[in-house]
């Protein structure tokens, strides 16, 4: 319990990050053609056009893993009072982020890559926290 009460705000993210990240995962492979139909109208006319499945694959693979990283990173920090898989997780969350962002931008989406600034704050926070 005490690690618990030590490391509420890490926690906090983490499980921002697992819901966030994992649902976002899970729902990409769910509704496949859902997502990489909307997704290929949304590139239509850039050159990312032509690889929304790709795009879409490597997405949620890197959601999927960032959602498990986070509920071990949530683990290590109850059992053994150590961020170190938390940090990789708000990282690699960062990473993603800047993924989904070039893409939003590159599609001239700005309202959409705005939205992804305020998840990319509470990830940059754990980063700083943890590091």
């Amino acid at each position: 319990m005490e690690n618990i009460t030590a490391n509420l705000t890490e926690l906090l993210i983490l499980i921002f990050i697992l819901i966030t990240f994992l649902q976002s995962g899970i729902d990409k492979v769910a509704d496949w053609s859902g997502n990489t139909g909307w997704l290929k109208d949304h590139f239509s006319g850039t050159f990312l056009g032509g690889m929304v499945p790709l795009m879409v694959g490597i997405i949620m693979i890197i959601e999927i893993i960032t959602g498990i990283m986070a509920l071990v990173g949530m683990w290590w920090i109850i059992a053994y009072n150590e961020g170190g898989m938390a940090l990789y997780t708000c990282v690699l969350a960062c990473i993603t982020l800047l993924m989904l962002l070039f893409g939003q931008r590159v599609a001239k989406d700005y309202a959409g890559a705005f939205t992804i600034t305020g998840y990319f704050i509470v990830c940059m926070f754990g980063v700083y926290i943890l590091s």
